[in-house]
């Protein structure tokens, strides 16, 4: 009998050139996704999750829609290999454009149909990045409270707030570039490890207000199905309900902070089940280490992983 297994979905800033290339060389399916993104997308996407340049995937039209690409691909590949059963998966999560992979694995939209989401995603935060210089700055060891109060301290009258709330002692912020550049010497001085993140702009944030009418006017068009199986928001913690109240949390989620230490809490509640995160990376499994240290996390994200994982 299978464990009840739930699907890690990675976001922005797990990519890194060289991803997917070798479940591409040595799994069919793999192959079939990345070669249909190319397709859609009209440009070798591909080449550029597999030989770069790091400068092009980590500019966020890029490195939206790879990660994604990526996620799904290692998720056929696992299914093939028998590392997934998907029978016993009971829920998905991903962590801010993560939630996009784990919808389209749920069932509430197409492979094509979620890849031009994210693909527009990505454009329209990039266009938002150029035009107002900002990003992300994750805080290691700092709680709520004092991340609040280094925020307050280094904003400076521009826009610096909590956005990815992931786990016990780490917390991403969301600014204006000078205002991040303040709060890594705050931090810094404050005895906390502060760390510029791989990010275009300043995500989750007022910053991306102009964002969610572009965004929800692509939700509007698309063809969006209630999931078959549990997918948990990154604004509510919880399951995704009617396909009506998605494109609304999706919009949500742009300007909202990622609730991803509750997401995880409420995951933990199902004990004796199997987590298994899918590509690029094993940022999931380091954040699932300081929600809860007996946490295992299996990768799938390697042909290496794929090898040695097997759904029990």
């Amino acid at each position: 009998m299978s464990y009840p297994t739930y699907i890690l979905c990675p976001g922005q800033g797990a990519q890194a050139v060289g991803m997917g290339k070798d479940l591409y060389e040595s799994s069919d399916d793999a192959r079939d996704v990345f070669d249909r993104a190319d397709q859609v997308l009209g440009f070798g996407l591909s080449a550029i999750c597999f030989d770069g340049p790091e400068e092009r995937l980590n500019q966020t039209d890029i490195s939206q829609p790879a990660i994604y690409v990526t996620g799904v691909a290692s998720f056929h590949a696992a299914i093939r290999t028998g590392a997934i059963d998907p029978v016993s998966v009971r829920g998905y999560a991903g962590l801010s454009l993560g939630e996009y992979t784990a919808l389209h694995l749920a069932g509430a939209f197409g492979f094509e149909e979620g890849l031009r989401l994210v693909a527009a995603r990505g454009r329209f935060m990039q266009d938002a990045a150029v035009a107002s210089p900002s990003g992300m700055v994750a805080l290691l060891g700092a709680d709520e409270s004092q991340v609040d109060q280094l925020c307050k301290e280094s904003a400076g009258g521009e826009v610096l707030v909590p956005a990815n709330l992931n786990a016990p002692g780490q917390i991403v912020v969301s600014g204006s570039a000078g205002a991040c550049q303040r709060v890594l010497k705050a931090a810094e001085a404050a005895g906390f490890k502060a760390t510029a993140l791989k990010v275009a702009g300043a995500f989750h944030s007022r910053s991306c207000r102009g964002l969610p009418i572009g965004m929800s006017a692509q939700l509007e068009r698309a063809a969006l199905q209630q999931p078959g199986v549990p997918v948990f928001s990154n604004v509510t913690a919880k399951p995704h309900g009617e396909a009506s109240s998605i494109s609304r949390l999706l919009v949500d989620q742009i300007v909202s902070p990622v609730q991803w230490e509750r997401t995880m809490k409420a995951l933990l509640t199902d004990e004796g089940a199997r987590f298994v995160e899918l590509a690029p990376g094993r940022t999931l499994a380091g954040l699932a280490k300081r929600i809860n240290r007996r946490t295992l996390v299996e990768s799938v994200g390697t042909a290496r992983a794929l090898s040695a994982a097997q759904a029990p």
